[in-house]
């Protein structure tokens, strides 16, 4: 693994303690990306961020709460813009999933987030706790929200009634495939926005013949 790219963070107006909490996440990425989740212990992460032990435990128990923190921030990031989706496109719910659908899977195509999945796919079958981590700070979260977002439109009429969770388990794996599988195995070329709009125009559609009420507008 050679992939060092680390999570990009404005540090500006930060306390100390979050500077050197930014510091360890950096640190911690790097290490993660370059020589794998398990070559790293917590000893080469302190040397890394310039910290002492007791410092680095003070804000991570361990390197499974240490991954869960990079991974969780990764995806915070991206749920910033999950909003603006739905207030654009509020009359317009194909619309909106398009632009859901859109930013998701660009997100998933960044190279650090492949990254951080590669080290996942890599190593989670050794270390359980790795792959708990990443499920429970991205994908679960993921879930949660769109379901949570479908079950107001249920409410409203405008999706077929069912299980939410299900639904949104559904709307994100249509929006995988064979394009995220290319970019994971690092198939050129890289997707690029016309390719992504299009898989996502098609997923769109297919989940609203599932769940779809005839009240998409």
């Amino acid at each position: 693994m050679n992939d060092t790219h680390t999570v990009d963070v404005p540090i500006t107006a930060l306390t100390t303690s979050q500077r050197k909490r930014r510091q360890v996440m950096e640190a911690a990425a790097r290490l993660f990306m370059a020589q794998g989740y398990g070559a790293t212990s917590m000893d080469a992460i302190a040397r890394e961020a310039g910290v002492s032990k007791a410092t680095l435990y003070a804000y991570f128990q361990g390197k499974d709460a240490l991954f869960a923190a990079i991974v969780g921030e990764a995806c915070e990031r991206h749920a910033e813009g999950r909003p603006c989706c739905l207030t654009d496109h509020e009359d317009d719910l194909a619309g909106a999933l398009v632009a859901l659908g859109e930013g998701y899977l660009s997100f998933l195509c960044r190279e650090e987030v492949m990254a951080i999945q590669r080290v996942v796919l890599a190593e989670g079958s050794r270390f359980p706790e790795l792959g708990r981590a990443f499920y429970e700070s991205g994908p679960r979260r993921m879930i949660q929200w769109v379901a949570g977002w479908f079950a107001a439109l249920q409410r409203q009429g405008r999706l077929r009634p069912g299980d939410p969770a299900v639904a949104a388990e559904q709307f994100l794996a249509l929006q995988r495939g064979s394009t995220l599988m290319r970019r994971m195995l690092g198939v050129p070329p890289a997707p690029d926005a016309a390719e992504i709009r299009a898989v996502v125009a098609a997923a769109v559609e297919t989940f609203l013949r599932a769940w779809g009420t005839g009240r998409e507008q």
